[in-house]
């Protein structure tokens, strides 16, 4: 397509409802997941130190 102007290709020939919300929901969405890994990998990493240690203090006895 071609658009004559920047207002035009916002407009998106009358999609434009259609075509950003389905790019803003896929944004959020993409963000959302990147929350959810860096939360997921924090609470591995602090119950896997909370094993190390605990195998340290089993293994001082």
């Amino acid at each position: 397509m071609n658009w004559g102007s920047f207002s035009a290709f916002l407009h998106m020939g009358g999609y434009a409802f259609y075509v950003w919300s389905s790019f803003g929901l896929s944004f959020a969405l993409l963000a959302f997941e990147l929350v959810q890994l860096s939360l997921r990998k924090r609470t591995l990493l602090k119950r896997l130190g909370q094993i190390q240690k605990l195998n340290e203090h089993r293994g001082n006895k």
